[in-house]
């Protein structure tokens, strides 16, 4: 099991490392944003969608089927990220193969801080993390790979 965990850490460590933008503008945001939204309406997805520059939101969108929860969500999982500048799976997944619990280890209240999955940083090579895209409304690790899979694509 924590050979499993630790290959999933490097995977998501991996995809951190390469899926960077060379700059990101508000532009960037809208474009990927709606590229998010056309991927879970393709894939018929009840998910909250959200890009953060700092601690200004640049899109945020609902779909049919979310509720005021995905929003409380993307707020705690967008702390984990801007905290660590890792994505809020990888620090759920970090802190398991340590056996114990963000909470526990760096006493983090969980009523501010979620490190489930949905929360990818937005780095900027040269620069470093700015940001967050996030996705609430799927098991945590569909909400990462959603995120991943779309930049993935996006970033080509």
């Amino acid at each position: 099991m924590e050979e499993d965990l630790a290959e999933l850490l490097k995977e998501i460590d991996n995809e951190e490392k390469t899926l960077q933008f060379k700059q990101f503008t508000n532009l960037t945001a809208y474009e990927l944003g709606i590229k998010l939204v056309e991927a879970a309406i393709e894939k018929k997805l009840s998910v909250t969608i959200d890009i953060c520059r700092g601690e200004q939101q640049l899109f945020h969108y609902a779909l049919p089927g979310t509720t005021k929860d995905n929003d409380e969500w993307i707020k705690r999982k967008n702390r984990i990220v801007n905290r660590f500048y890792h994505s809020s799976y990888y620090m759920r997944i970090y802190y398991k193969l340590l056996n114990t619990t963000i909470q526990e280890k760096s006493y983090l209240d969980p009523s501010e801080y979620a490190a489930y999955g949905g929360a990818f940083p937005i780095h900027v090579q040269n620069v470093g993390v700015i940001g967050t895209i996030t996705v609430s409304g799927l098991p945590q690790k569909e909400d990462h790979k959603f995120v991943v899979d779309v930049l993935k694509l996006f970033l080509v």
